[in-house]
């Protein structure tokens, strides 16, 4: 090749191969810096595009997560109330039998009214109580989803303690009650904890469900994006001595041409 001035084929072969040693180098520094291997949609638009639709399923599991999550304390506090409706019950039933005790007066009869009046009051307060606004009781149901699509759905039921204990409410006093009465609405109150319980452990497991399906989008969506750091801390290191390689050969080339000044002299 011969000698020029207008033309240093060497400096601008040089200075290419720096230019690209350089934007590698600047892309393993984003990359490092970021942790993320996907700094510009150029470097794989495929890849952006499936990690946006991940990490969108990923929110909507956590938003569903939440709704299960405010889905299981709706029913423990339901379950609260049963279980003083329980007890109160249990109070009232054995208030029957204390009031047909033939020692007991006409006045010790009227206290065990007063107080059977009292629990009857608690009953109709525990019938009206409810869980942010949401009734805890009625006979419906709330339609709760437990997959990240909406594709999956589990009722929970507000119990009808209003009904199950009517025959304890309606009783005007300890003398209108019947044993039977008393057994039936606890029978009933029992039977509407069973169906919590029942509801309550379904919850739970879908909550499980839920987070084992985050942690496997969390993954998928990893591999995607995240940066291998062993990976590109050798890409890194080997950018780094090219850079410097380039900037001395550039250096070298555009220096070459200072021989032809030689051959003027």
């Amino acid at each position: 090749m011969g000698l020029t001035i207008n033309t240093n084929i060497s400096a601008s072969t040089a200075a290419g191969n720096l230019n690209t040693s350089n934007s590698l180098l600047q892309k393993s520094l984003a990359r490092l810096s970021s942790g993320s291997r996907i700094t510009s949609p150029a470097d794989d638009a495929g890849g952006l595009a499936v990690s946006m639709k991940l990490s969108a399923a990923i929110a909507r599991t956590d938003a569903t997560s939440t709704n299960v999550a405010n889905a299981s304390s709706f029913l423990q506090t339901q379950d609260g109330a049963l279980k003083s409706a329980g007890a109160v019950l249990q109070r009232v039933s054995e208030l029957k039998l204390l009031s047909t005790d033939v020692t007991k007066s006409a006045s010790d009869i009227a206290n065990y009214d007063a107080e059977f009046t009292a629990l009857k009051a608690q009953l109709t307060s525990t019938v009206a109580g409810s869980f942010n606004g949401v009734a805890l009781f009625g006979g419906g149901s709330l339609t709760v989803g437990v997959s990240e699509d909406g594709a999956q759905t589990l009722a929970i039921t507000q119990s009808n303690l209003a009904t199950n204990v009517v025959g304890v409410t309606g009783a005007a006093n300890l003398a209108a009650l019947t044993v039977a009465a008393s057994t039936t609405a606890i029978t009933n109150v029992a039977t509407s904890r069973a169906q919590n319980g029942a509801e309550t452990s379904r919850l739970s497991f879908n909550a499980d469900m839920l987070a084992t399906n985050r942690t496997n989008l969390e993954a998928a969506n990893s591999r995607i994006v995240d940066t291998d750091v062993a990976m590109e801390s050798t890409k890194l290191a080997r950018n780094s001595i090219l850079v410097q390689a380039g900037s001395a050969m550039l250096a070298q080339a555009n220096a070459s041409s200072q021989s032809v000044l030689r051959l003027l002299q």
